[in-house]
């Protein structure tokens, strides 16, 4: 009974593996992410389809063109209680990109096209780490494809709307422990979904100084459907739990409200602030249908995330016809459960701070660059199911590079 109960164990905490607060990524943009990730309220480009669809209406030109990459440099240190050591983990680069292309099909009205990468991460700590019965390593990528439409009324109002498309694949081996502090099994789960969401925006523009922005993205349910579900197992066991089977899991990708303000202060000078709530609470429990064993198997695990609110301030400074840089800062607060905390991909509460340049060396086209810094606060978290507790930090440094071309 003893293999049985661990054996579960090992399922339900591996329900949790699959989503953290870590996995939402907004770097979608150069400009945006050199003033500290803000978008709402901004006009400009392409890229204006992901912060606010309603900007697609108000670019200059009549076609528009983005595209971006910011590879990630992540660590992340772990110190059991009572433990003197550190243990870091080994995370590949992150590769998240972005590309989008506009037209003003009228004077008024604009479509865009955009493919992006809003969720994804990977997280390496090694097969014999002290957590490896929590994980070893876990990789999700998510890419959305948004067709968009947005109609400006007069020169004030504006609005916009997109469908989204989203793409996702998950990987995550873990170690199973069984009578024995030694690792005497594998487990291997891996999952694909493609789901449908919304992106849908307002913009006024009350004269040349001020603009208002309103964004709305929708929900998204990832359902895995037919997941493969591997383990190694003793073979003393193999006869009561398949070492291959299916499994089902629905995955949550919370909404996204956020409002921001932009103000021209000087000819040369714009300041920018933005509000961004983030529905997580929809990341309440986790459940796993497998198709054979499932009275043995099934499983929910709870997970119990709060929402947050992230605030942002940012400002760009034209220092002539050919250079305009950048600065930003935001506080983003972990929406995790000290409770329920686990070390896939640890959100911690994070201070970033940003800087960006762009180069024109033509007339329309610009070179953009941008430097992302994220510093958490080290903190004492637990998942309690494993009685697995310590204290967490991390530092990510994320530089950017992308062309914008409007003709």
């Amino acid at each position: 009974m003893r293999r049985f109960s661990i054996l579960i164990l090992l399922i339900s905490i591996t329900a949790g593996m699959l989503y953290a607060g870590g996995y939402q990524v907004r770097l979608q943009g150069q400009r945006q992410t050199g003033m500290g990730l803000i978008g709402t309220s901004l006009r400009g480009d392409a890229s204006s389809l992901f912060y606010n669809p309603a900007g697609l209406s108000s670019i200059n030109g009549k076609w528009s063109f983005s595209a971006g990459f910011s590879p990630i440099f992540n660590k992340v240190g772990f110190r059991l209680d009572g433990d003197p050591n550190t243990v870091y983990n080994d995370n590949p680069v992150g590769t998240p990109f972005s590309f989008y292309g506009s037209a003003m099909i009228t004077k008024k009205l604009g479509f865009g096209i955009g493919a992006y990468t809003p969720y994804g991460s990977s997280s390496v700590w090694g097969d014999d780490w002290i957590g490896a019965s929590l994980v070893q390593d876990l990789s999700l990528k998510a890419i959305f494809i948004q067709p968009t439409l947005s109609y400006k009324f007069g020169d004030v109002f504006s609005i916009g709307a997109g469908l989204v498309i989203s793409s996702g694949t998950v990987e995550l081996n873990r170690a199973v422990p069984y009578n024995s502090p030694a690792v005497e099994g594998q487990a291997n789960l891996t999952g694909d979904a493609m789901e449908y969401g919304y992106n849908v925006g307002i913009m006024v523009t009350p004269g040349d100084k001020w603009s208002f922005g309103l964004n709305y993205r929708s929900e998204i349910i990832m359902s895995v459907e037919d997941g493969e579900a591997k383990f190694t197992l003793p073979t003393s066991i193999q006869p009561i739990i398949p070492v291959e089977n299916k499994f089902s899991a629905d995955l949550p990708l919370p909404a996204n409200l956020d409002f921001g303000v932009s103000f021209q202060a000087t000819e040369k000078l714009l300041l920018a602030i933005e509000a961004n709530y983030v529905f997580w609470e929809v990341y309440d429990s986790l459940k796993f249908t497998f198709e054979e064993q499932p009275d043995l198997l099934n499983s929910s695990n709870p997970r119990l995330y709060s929402n947050s609110l992230i605030g942002r301030i940012g400002a760009e400074y034209k220092f002539s016809d050919i250079v305009t840089g950048r600065l930003g800062m935001y506080y983003d607060p972990t929406p995790t459960n000290e409770d329920y905390f686990t070390p896939e991909t640890p959100s911690l509460t994070t201070l970033g701070i940003s800087a960006g340049l762009s180069i024109y060396p033509i007339e329309n086209f610009a070179i953009d660059i941008s430097y992302l810094h994220l510093e958490t606060k080290q903190a004492s978290k637990s998942y309690v199911p494993a009685n697995f507790k310590g204290d967490y930090k991390s530092r990510t440094i994320i530089p950017g590079v992308g062309l914008t071309y409007n003709f």
